[in-house]
């Protein structure tokens, strides 16, 4: 069985003891597919289980399960060196576009100064006497400072002031060079709700925690996209959540139903009430996370790029010229059009790109509002609310298992383990005799 990643960082986080409701509601997975994880992990990696006197099952794992696993299987050695190969490649992926941006200029440049030369060498002596001899000099624009752009903030130390100070966490404009702002601006940098799902059964995992197992649809509904008109009163938005943690619905004398999660409310540490968001908050695309500078450099560069295109198709419409010249004109003509296909794309896929993006951010900022109007309905809860809460309350419980409640564990001999009940019971016996 395959390992689950999010299972063993839970296990990691947890302190290396955890119950089925503890991994199910810190990665916020489905309770059987924890407890599949779990035993699936016990048994990879040495892990040994304990049964309290209640039935209920503890987890433990050694703290180096990881280095078990590692040394066990080829396949999570691989992996890893897959990811730090993947690494190295998706980087220069990232810089390709840059390096082909700059090889296309240079090359329209080279080429276009060649036919221009031909061309003014071909008009014969007297138009040449006529301008000085200087008729075939072509003149560059000057790019030595264009070394200076593949560095971190070249745009900031141009165009800021020293003394600003970056925000803490953002890559984009403290380690982006020039070569990654030219990927970030025509691919943007990836969706910022990668882990919305991840996310979202965390903080509900979180929320029943929170309440001690038991809480209201309308407690969990800031963390939902699926609550419509039609079933907020119904409360069929919850179904979801309870097929994911194994809860049940209660209904009170007065009608109402609350829902509660035995499963989640077994824990191995006594838990405090942990912070968390009103509700579920999407992050805002970006159209890139490039810096001012570097966005409107590339932009530049690339309508020059776009220009040159235009020009050296101009100039390669005299056939002649080209068959005369031959060897690099010979092969720019050959790939023109990957050149103007590349400078147009350049330039048209961050156009289109941008509005996508518009439409997209007023699409997350239209369910942010609305989980946030749920929010604000629960801080401002009317009788019928605070009575369904009030009446939530009484199916909340706590379940402890410490290691006094631990009656067999698979991490020692069974006869040592009697041996050790019976001297508890012995103990005890003598501990009330003595108290008598």
């Amino acid at each position: 069985m395959t390992l689950n990643p999010a299972i063993m960082q839970s296990v990691e986080q947890l302190g290396y003891r955890v119950t089925v409701g503890d991994v199910s509601a810190q990665a916020g997975l489905e309770i059987n597919l924890a407890q599949q994880g779990l035993l699936a992990l016990a048994s990879e990696a040495g892990g040994h289980l304990q049964v309290a006197d209640s039935g209920e099952i503890v987890y433990l794992f050694p703290q180096n399960f990881r280095g078990i696993l590692r040394n066990k299987y080829l396949q999570l050695r691989l992996k890893e060196w897959w990811e730090s190969i993947w690494k190295v490649l998706f980087y220069l992926i990232r810089i390709s576009f840059g390096i082909i941006l700059f090889a296309s200029i240079l090359l329209m440049m080279v080429a276009i100064a060649i036919i221009v030369i031909a061309i003014s060498s071909s008009r014969g002596d007297g138009d040449s006497r006529d301008s000085g001899g200087d008729g075939g000099i072509v003149f560059f624009p000057n790019f030595s400072s264009l070394f200076w752009i593949f560095y971190p903030n070249y745009d900031d130390n141009r165009y800021e002031s020293p003394n600003r100070q970056t925000p803490r966490g953002d890559r984009s404009r403290s380690q982006m060079n020039f070569l990654e702002a030219i990927f970030s601006f025509l691919f943007g940098d990836g969706n910022p709700n990668y882990d919305l799902e991840e996310r979202r059964w965390q903080e509900i995992g979180t929320v029943i925690r929170n309440n001690r197992g038991a809480v209201i649809a309308q407690q969990i509904a800031p963390y939902l996209d699926n609550v419509t008109r039609s079933n907020q009163e119904s409360e069929d938005y919850i179904l979801p959540v309870l097929a994911r943690f194994n809860g049940y619905p209660q209904v009170s004398p007065q009608g109402e139903i609350i829902y509660y999660f035995p499963e989640l409310q077994v824990t191995v540490q006594k838990s405090t009430k942990r912070s968390i968001a009103s509700f579920l908050r999407e992050k805002l695309y970006q159209f890139s996370q490039a810096s001012s500078g570097q966005v409107l450099l590339a932009i530049g560069l690339g309508a020059f790029n776009f220009i040159l295109a235009l020009v050296l198709g101009s100039l390669l419409k005299e056939p002649e010229i080209v068959s005369q010249l031959g060897g690099l004109v010979a092969f720019v003509n050959s790939i023109y059009w990957v050149l103007l296909g590349y400078a147009s794309a350049f330039l048209g896929i961050p156009f289109i790109r941008y509005f996508w993006v518009q439409w997209r951010n007023s699409n997350i900022e239209s369910r942010n509002v609305q989980k946030q109007a749920r929010a604000e309905v629960l801080d401002s809860a009317d009788n019928i609310l605070c009575q369904k809460i009030d009446y939530a309350r009484q199916f909340a419980a706590q379940t402890v298992i410490t290691d006094a409640d631990i009656t067999y564990s698979t991490e020692k001999d069974l006869l040592e383990q009697d041996i050790e009940r019976s001297d508890k019971i012995d103990q005890e016996w003598q501990r009330r005799l003595d108290s008598k």
